[in-house]
């Protein structure tokens, strides 16, 4: 099996800096190849390009009033000037390009592109809501979250002769989103219409992102919006499980990722996503408590594992290098890389960049590029691409204590990589800030039947090991603090 490798680009922001370098207007229909080129040799599999979808002139104007996205746009962006606001593209007036990426037809000459080199593209589908300028909210109100009544969190709209008040999309954990509006899924007729935008969606990409994915799972949606009475019985069905296999019927290869938090991430794995976020892994790495990092993967199945988008930053979290130290972003980078399932890469991730952009902005400072943190990731890469990481199986091992009263075998993760037997690779972090040993017993059948030579292909590391010793007492690590080793092991 191979494991998606996906680059997220912010794809206003990319195509602007993209035109100052090459002194000329781009869009997506005029990358230029170099560009793709460059990041087939870097070893990804798929290209995310978040923010594509047309914004309308309402939604832009909520995001030019909003005092607070102002404040947080002047805090990376000093020199701020009104165009740079071009709104939120998780507030699409529809699932159509902007024209002034370059529209639908250099989404396709972009694609095509993608696929020359050996690329995918990803798209993002926003289920919970539409911005405020989608034609929907003229034509069809009834679709969406209303009351006849005001409330908090609405607005009004005239339907015919009829008064309604609707909803603006939230989480229930903060305050509505008031450049969106709600659509209800307790409507067969909202069903319908998304899973026909979702189909006519995923025929122009070959992966489909979905943003917040567990707010359509009807105990979270009920919940939710439980205050909006509906006159009739909710659909009982789960939207999910229709709409992917709707989709999946016409196109078997579109690859679905769900953003999901609240540990439902193994609820929309069984309504047919391929992957879906691991953010508590992502939580226990910020906030360096490396044991629970540990226990989460030593506590998850195989297949979980597997099955989960693992991550350092998204356009939702802050820079990874304002958080860790270089060393420790090398072992947290090395980890997620590492793992089994799909992973993720940021923009702005490979060189330092420290400056979390809104979403909203059409610009951002250019920042300097961090020599040690560029240099660690095209090491990393390049070992990676030539391993047997990300194809094959991969298992994450069970580290155990080097002797009583050593408990530094805790923050180990030890994941193994096999596609040409007996060979295979080892991942080995250690992410604590201190030295550490564990004993880790290697799943290899062939193991006590050869002699090995283990090599450190991100580091000077070389050692021969007699393979009944590590059959038999298991491979003895001592490491130091951060760790980030990559082991090949070559039968003698």
């Amino acid at each position: 099996m191979s494991y998606p490798l996906v680059y997220e680009l912010n794809t206003r922001c990319w195509l602007r800096e993209l035109s100052q370098r090459e002194g000329k207007s781009i869009r997506l229909g005029s990358v230029p190849a170099g560009e793709i080129a460059h990041w087939k040799e870097r070893g990804f599999s798929h290209v995310w390009l978040m923010g594509v979808w047309e914004v309308g002139e309402r939604t832009r104007a909520d995001s030019l009033a909003s005092a607070a996205l102002r404040s947080a746009a002047q805090e990376v962006l000093p020199d701020l000037r009104e165009q740079d606001l071009a709104g939120s593209p998780y507030a699409p007036a529809g699932y159509r390009v902007a024209r002034e990426l370059g529209g639908e037809a250099g989404l396709k000459k972009f694609r095509g592109q993608l696929h020359a080199q050996g690329l995918a593209l990803m798209l993002d589908f926003v289920p919970n809501h539409v911005g405020l300028d989608h034609p929907w909210v003229a034509e069809h109100p009834e679709w969406f979250v209303h009351r006849a009544t005001p409330a908090p969190e609405t607005f009004r709209v005239v339907a015919g002769t009829r008064e309604l008040w609707l909803a603006h999309g939230k989480d229930p954990n903060f305050p509505a989103w008031s450049d969106t509006v709600q659509l209800d899924y307790r409507r067969p007729e909202t069903r319908a219409a998304m899973i026909d935008a979702l189909a006519n969606l995923a025929a122009r990409c070959d992966a489909v992102r979905c943003d917040m994915a567990m707010l359509l799972l009807n105990a979270v949606f009920l919940e939710n919006w439980k205050d909006f009475a509906l006159s009739e019985p909710p659909e009982a069905t789960e939207f999910w499980d229709r709409a992917i296999r709707t989709v999946k019927e016409a196109r078997p290869d579109v690859l679905f990722l769900a953003e999901a938090y609240w540990d439902l991430e193994e609820a929309l794995l069984a309504l047919g996503f391929d992957f879906a976020y691991d953010k508590q892994l992502y939580d226990c790495l910020v906030a360096r408590d490396y044991e629970a990092a540990q226990r989460r993967l030593r506590s998850r199945s195989p297949a979980f594992i597997s099955r989960s988008a693992h991550f350092l930053e998204n356009h939702d979290e802050p820079r990874i290098a304002s958080l860790l130290s270089p060393t420790e972003h090398r072992a947290a980078a090395l980890l997620t890389l590492g793992l089994p399932g799909l992973r993720l890469v940021h923009e702005g991730q490979l060189i330092g960049a420290r400056l979390r952009v809104p979403v909203q902005l059409a610009r951002r400072p250019l920042e300097p590029v961090q020599p040690e943190i560029e240099t660690l990731y095209e090491h990393l890469l390049a070992a990676l691409a030539g391993s047997a990481v990300g194809r094959g199986e991969g298992r994450v091992l069970a580290p155990r204590a080097a002797w009583a009263d050593n408990q530094t075998w805790q923050s180990f993760v030890v994941i193994q990589w096999a596609a040409e037997p007996p060979a295979f690779d080892l991942v080995v972090v250690n992410l604590a800030p201190h030295r550490g040993q564990c004993y880790v017993s290697l799943e290899t059948p062939d193991l006590a039947q050869f002699n090995w030579r283990m090599e450190d292909v991100l580091g000077e590391e070389r050692y021969e090991r007699y393979g009944d010793d590590l059959a038999n007492q298991g491979l003895y690590l001592d490491v130091p603090a951060h760790a980030a080793q990559l082991f090949r092991f070559r039968p003698l």
